[in-house]
């Protein structure tokens, strides 16, 4: 049987996914036709269902939830590793709803944590997210919300840190801060579901034992990120809920959900969005 698979060119999820597509581990039987696309692109095929296995943003599962189920194995939550809010200049936080500010898209769960955080500020403009530096630094915009490999090189341009989203969303849960999903569509019968997430699992398992053999699927699609920016973006987003959601990755995603739909940020989620 064989399934499409969309996920990001970003270094968590080619190593995450590389064995699992290139025939490294047992994949019980099923085949894997990827995609490579940047989140919120996956996250627009989501909203139309063309994809059986995706990765996307918890924000916009919020959108596509009736058509797909959270795997266990394969999500990006975590510690101090959300999405960051920069500027060129000082912008003091009680002037946010004044400013133009750059969003990596209108589905990412950057947007959605900044809309929790900043309800007033609605001057937003859409931009890829590797592209948000240097609108800031051609003063295209006042303020960005960067995520992904930016995280480690804003600072080196001389760009400068207003707030610290996963720090927000910490101090306000208690719990790890849910960024993005790995999902399959609900009409897929369980014991394949429960296959593909036993394979997802596999992989990163292969992956951490030997990281070497993934490293060309890894550095061709980083972007010609330095190594040393691409081990650092493995090591934040890749971690024990990747492996497994657990108890606790699970109430951080519900709680999510809970204020979200709270304060109308996103519409009313359904009963049942884990596959187990």
């Amino acid at each position: 049987m064989k399934l499409t698979l969309g996920f990001s060119p970003c270094p968590n999820d080619t190593f995450i996914f590389d064995a699992m597509v290139h025939g490294r581990i047992d994949t019980e039987g099923l085949e894997f036709d990827y995609l490579l696309a940047d989140v919120e692109e996956l996250n627009r095929k989501a909203f139309d269902s063309e994809l059986d296995i995706t990765k996307m943003s918890y924000h916009a599962y919020a959108y596509a939830a009736k058509n797909y189920l959270i795997l266990d194995s394969g999500s990006a939550l975590g510690h101090r590793n959300g999405p960051l809010l920069i500027s060129k200049r000082y912008i003091d936080q009680s002037e946010l709803k004044n400013v133009t500010i750059a969003i990596p898209g209108k589905y990412t769960t950057a947007n959605l944590l900044f809309s929790i955080a900043w309800p007033e500020a609605l001057k937003k403009s859409e931009f890829l997210f590797s592209d948000i530096e240097n609108a800031l630094l051609k003063d295209e915009i006042d303020a960005g919300l960067i995520i992904h490999e930016t995280r480690f090189t804003y600072h080196k341009r001389g760009l400068q840190k207003i707030a610290d989203m996963g720090e927000y969303w910490e101090h306000l849960s208690g719990l790890p801060i849910p960024l993005g999903a790995i999902v399959i569509k609900r009409n897929i019968s369980k014991d394949i579901a429960l296959k593909v997430n036993r394979i997802i699992r596999r992989s990163l398992e292969y992956a951490y034992k030997d990281s070497f053999a993934c490293y060309d699927f890894v550095a061709g699609n980083a972007k010609e990120m330095e190594s040393t920016a691409m081990n650092k973006h493995i090591k934040l987003y890749v971690n024990e809920f990747t492996l497994d959601l657990g108890i606790k990755g699970r109430q951080a995603i519900s709680e999510l959900f809970r204020i979200a739909s709270l304060k109308k940020v996103i519409p009313a989620m359904p009963d049942r969005i884990f596959l187990t």
